[in-house]
């Protein structure tokens, strides 16, 4: 049986683990995929439908973790695809206007 997904309630987790996660331009590109693909708390994409082309499966797989230990995505299992969505409302709640913040700034 597959391991359930951690999830940090957004109390814990902090600004500079916050921004630390988005730090790096291939987890903000998964972000903004997210974002753009209207996933907050919505349907969501699979792994590959939000990040970088270029992205191994490993490397692929400890973005989300970073992201997910941060609190900025939820990832369910629906059946072998692991489905992302952005966690917008949470980290809004947490941190106000961050995340568009980060999200309208250009790389």
């Amino acid at each position: 049986m597959a391991q359930a997904f951690v999830h940090p309630d957004l109390k814990d987790v902090s600004l500079d683990a916050l921004l630390a996660a988005l730090a790096d331009p291939d987890r903000r590109a998964i972000v903004r995929a997210l974002a753009a693909d209207r996933q907050c708390e919505g349907a969501g994409l699979s792994c590959s439908g939000a990040a970088p082309a270029h992205l191994p499966k490993g490397t692929m797989s400890a973005h989300y973790a970073r992201l997910r230990a941060a609190g900025l995505v939820r990832a369910t299992r629906k059946g072998v695809e692991v489905i992302h969505t952005l966690r917008c409302d949470d980290v809004n709640a947490r941190f106000p206007g961050v995340l568009t913040a980060i999200l309208a700034a250009e790389d």
